[in-house]
């Protein structure tokens, strides 16, 4: 059984969420973490996803029906009690089709296509470490030639260069999966120590980056220490999932619920914060109480209420790819 995964997408989500909580603590300086959230989320999503058995147009359908029901019902959502509001440029089709006000949505419908080719191609596939230094390769030639580098963007979520890291991410949990057995339940003081360390290393070079005006040529090295990050903090959990595993029954519940609903935390919360403005109406820690439960109702009811349609979706799917199979077996 396979637990760290859980802990780590509940990690994810957790941190993904800090990172929009600005106005909830007495200082800001806590309301961090996002880009690491994002990175561990995507590596997840490629460790989970390795063993691919389908072709992709119905691997994809249901990748897309599970990411985008969630999706386009809250964003009509939105649109009614007029927290999205259309006009010329923010018009129906970019609320509810392209791009959508979540770049999540977006970079992992997108990123599914290549990670799919990549898995599925058995030569590829067995050497997904040059395969991830031949994307490096052609991320350092786009840096080079076509990256403005006169301030500090590298991890801008609207930036498209930022699917790089996010496709390595998924790459890097696809290689932990191939390489399961050898890193589970190993070293985990080292990898402790080594995700503390690197931890610090990257909000030191976010700060360096964004500060000093003359860094920003370098401010790929970022990107690096991210992944290197990345690496540790994916170590670290491998190497305690027998720890996790004997965890108390009710912390595995509470892990296992959250690590359920990360997409929705992440569709419901802008609202809750920006549109509802809870994070002021309340003194701290009370605002950090009731923000955080919200999140988390307002999460279950989207989906428990998208639940359904999926599985209906999925039914679909699944009845029509048997239909083609039938079908061509006849012929």
């Amino acid at each position: 059984m396979i637990v760290f995964i859980n802990f780590l997408k509940a990690l994810a989500a957790v941190l993904i969420t800090n990172a929009h909580y600005i106005g909830v603590y007495p200082t800001d300086w806590l309301a961090h973490g996002g880009m690491i959230g994002n990175i561990i989320f995507f590596a997840v999503s490629g460790y989970c996803l390795y063993n691919i058995k389908e072709n992709i147009v119905v691997w994809y359908s249901k990748r897309f029906v599970r990411v985008y029901l969630p999706t386009l019902l809250i964003s009509v959502v939105y649109i009614l009690i007029g927290y999205f509001k259309i006009s010329d440029e923010q018009n129906l089709f970019w609320w509810l089709v392209y791009p959508t006000f979540y770049h999540f949505v977006l970079s992992i419908l997108i990123l599914y296509i290549p990670y799919y080719v990549i898995i599925k191609t058995e030569k590829l596939r067995r050497h997904l470490l040059p395969v991830m230094l031949a994307i490096a390769a052609v991320f350092a030639i786009i840096y080079v030639f076509a990256f403005d580098k006169s301030y500090y963007h590298i991890d801008d979520i609207h930036n498209p260069m930022v699917r790089f890291m996010f496709l390595e991410s998924m790459l890097l949990g696809a290689w932990f999966r191939e390489n399961d057995g050898k890193y589970r339940n190993k070293y985990p003081v080292r990898f402790f120590f080594l995700s503390a360390v690197m931890c610090a290393v990257f909000f030191a070079s976010k700060l360096i980056f964004s500060r000093v005006a003359a860094a920003s040529e370098f401010q790929f090295l970022n990107q690096v220490v991210l992944m290197l990050l990345l690496y540790c903090v994916f170590r670290f959990f491998a190497a305690i999932d027998g720890k996790l595993e004997k965890s108390p029954g009710f912390i595995q519940k509470i892990i296992d619920y959250i690590s359920k609903i990360t997409l929705e935390i992440y569709l419901v919360q802008h609202m809750l914060i920006e549109y509802l403005d809870l994070p002021h109406k309340f003194p701290f820690p009370i605002n950090f109480i009731v923000l955080t439960a919200s999140i988390i109702l307002l999460a279950t009811v989207l989906h428990y209420v998208t639940k359904p349609i999926i599985n209906l979706a999925n039914k679909g799917i699944n009845k029509a790819k048997n239909g083609l199979a039938k079908k061509n077996q006849t012929n």
